[in-house]
């Protein structure tokens, strides 16, 4: 798992804060048409709260009937649709979206993981009852030295960007609330190591946008390109030709692509893009 959620047997868990309270989390499947959902917080109103946040974020409420009927038969994903029909894309919180992102940069996903334990280990919050931390806020992290961020692994760059957009959130000059998602975009990509890959797995992953996916993924271009290539593994196309290819699933780009990358069998899954 990454930074912040963790799996016991078959049950999913994570500590979240929501308005400034705390929760845990948990989310199990018993049976392939029923999922239970849970939270535990200090107060009535903050666990019901986070209960909504996690419905929002594993997306049980999401009405996919007209993708599936739009796409199970699609000559590219309808194979994962007709297999998958549950498959949902997984969010979080905008910043631990953003931040998360950062990290994921140029690396496989098991050492990002990692990474992104050390900092929740280090400047996140903490649940006394679990030992479950959050990863941390922006102003926690815009706190923190690019120089202690590369102790935790993360490379130089990417440190120094890390911290960057921190401030950028904690000092209001980036707001990840504001229902005008491309104002914040255009910001974020004024900062250098923040370009499309990043700010699309914080629209997808962050703000649950469905119509915007993360082309620059080396796992599509890959998928891709031995589709393009008659199967040559080492075959791979450009962002613009994912982002072309996949512009024809219009609202529901993001999930296409999930069902796209759960098509692809490779090795450690590596972030390529910024």
């Amino acid at each position: 798992m990454d930074g912040v959620w963790r799996r016991r047997g078959g049950v999913l868990e994570r500590l979240v804060v929501v308005d400034g309270a705390s929760a845990v989390v948990r989310a199990a499947q018993p049976a392939s048409d029923r999922v239970v959902l849970g939270a535990r917080a200090d107060t009535p109103a903050a666990a019901a709260e986070a209960l909504d946040w996690l419905r929002w974020a594993l997306g049980v409420d999401d009405d996919l009937r007209a993708f599936h009927e739009a796409y199970r038969w699609d000559s590219l994903i309808g194979a994962s649709v007709r297999r998958r029909p549950w498959l949902r894309v997984t969010r979080r919180p905008p910043f631990e979206a953003l931040a998360w992102a950062v990290c994921e940069q140029l690396i496989e996903l098991v050492r990002a993981a990692a990474i992104q334990r050390r900092i929740a280990r280090a400047l996140g919050p903490r649940c006394p009852a679990t030992g479950l931390r959050a990863a941390p806020d922006a102003a926690a992290l815009a706190a923190c030295s690019p120089a202690r961020l590369e102790g935790w692994d993360l490379a130089p760059g990417r440190a120094l960007t890390l911290a960057r957009v921190a401030r950028e959130v904690a000092r209001g000059r980036v707001d990840l609330a504001d229902p005008d998602h491309e104002r914040g975009w255009a910001r974020l990509r004024a900062q250098p190591g923040v370009g499309s890959w990043t700010v699309a797995c914080l629209a997808l992953h962050g703000q649950g946008r469905y119509d915007v996916i993360p082309a620059g993924d080396l796992g599509l271009r890959k998928l891709l390109g031995r589709l393009d290539s008659g199967g040559d593994p080492a075959a791979r196309v450009d962002e613009a030709v994912v982002r072309e290819r996949f512009a024809a699933y219009g609202a529901w780009t993001g999930l296409a692509g999930a069902h796209a990358m759960a098509l692809q069998h490779q090795g450690p899954a590596v972030r390529v893009a910024a």
